[in-house]
């Protein structure tokens, strides 16, 4: 099947073109990060329009790189939810509005799901496998069982580690998109210079907490001031190491409690090299297989929407021109939501 996929939960309007669901034709993502960057974080209004603007660009180009029209097309896969309201009803009117026009079927994607399934376009993955989704709005473990079938080990009870990154980033003066420039500083810091805690570290659960970390910044900022030159890096270092501290143990402490030895870290957040690296680190004195996309698999995609999306619509399923938006969708409830 040939899947149009089209994805606008957040700030990154994308659309891709793949066949069966693992070989992506087109991928095209157009990203607001300028439009947002003046006001230190997405606004949702401006997010919105933005998608309004470039959709059908997007679209148009997706189509041509992959060297079709929508004549060939089969299906059409849409992200549904979580994300912005208005930004994911621009995506959803405009994917209703191709499937009517050419009277193709139309899948609603659970944003998240669609991150848990991006692995597939690189490699193949034997389920069950354990999976952690990071990224600015979201900070989850979960058992995969295949997909519709995940079930949720642990969240953030508080902060995204995405939402902490930015958060820091802003309270130190970086500029917007906070985590890459914590990364970028983070490479010349040392780790180790700053002991920030570990919130829920040991607490027996999978849970995470990254509020109190923030709070910890905070405080070690109005008692030292504003870091600079090598303190800058060392404080980012610092600050870093104890999210990928607490987001390495938490996942591998899952993965050993559920007997599972593959794990999945996907997300905008597992773009972060400390992350990365830590990960692999671990699973390889662990004995566990580890899997991370390419980050341009990793960061919102429309071609992680075809993934789930070619499967459903393979099987039958379908939402019509009702469809809505789901702001906040759980994929414990997967089932119970996904036509609208």
């Amino acid at each position: 099947m040939l899947v149009l996929a089209i994805e606008t939960s957040c700030d990154e309007t994308a659309a891709a073109v793949v066949r069966d669901g693992r070989s992506i034709l087109s991928s095209v993502v157009s990203s607001q990060v300028k439009d947002h960057a003046v006001y230190g974080g997405v606004v949702p209004e401006i997010a919105s329009r933005k998608h309004l603007e470039t959709i059908p660009a997007v679209i148009g180009e997706s189509l041509r790189l992959a060297g079709v029209t929508l004549d060939h097309v089969e299906g059409v896969a849409v992200t549904q939810g979580p994300g912005l309201a208005g930004a994911l009803l621009v995506g959803l009117s405009v994917a209703k509005s191709i499937a009517f026009a050419r009277g193709l079927p139309l899948v609603g994607v659970n944003h998240i799901e669609a991150h848990l399934a991006a692995i597939f376009l690189e490699r193949e993955v034997a389920y069950p496998y354990l999976a952690l989704v990071v990224s600015g709005g979201h900070s989850h473990l979960y058992r995969v069982d295949g997909i519709g079938r995940c079930t949720t080990l642990g969240q953030t009870l508080d902060d995204a580690a995405g939402e902490a990154f930015d958060k820091v980033a802003k309270l130190l003066g970086l500029p917007y998109p906070g985590g890459i420039e914590i990364d970028r500083l983070a490479s010349a810091g040392d780790p180790d210079a700053i002991a920030f805690p570990r919130p829920l570290l040991h607490d027996g659960s999978f849970n995470f907490s990254f509020s109190g970390l923030k709070t910890a910044v905070l405080s070690a900022v109005k008692k030292q001031g504003l870091p600079e030159g090598k303190s800058l890096a060392d404080f980012c270092a610092s600050f870093q190491k104890a999210v990928c501290h607490v987001l390495v143990e938490k996942t591998f402490r899952a993965a050993e409690a559920a007997g599972i030895d593959r794990v999945v870290v996907a997300g905008g957040v597992a773009c972060n090299s400390a992350l990365r690296r830590e990960m692999a680190h671990a699973a390889a004195a662990r004995g566990v297989e580890l899997m991370i996309p390419s980050p341009s698999l990793c960061g919102d995609n429309a071609a992680m929407i075809a993934v789930p999306g070619d499967y459903y619509l393979s099987c039958g399923e379908q939402g019509g021109l009702a469809l809505d938006a789901r702001v906040n969708w759980p994929l414990d409830l997967l089932r119970s939501g996904r036509e609208g």
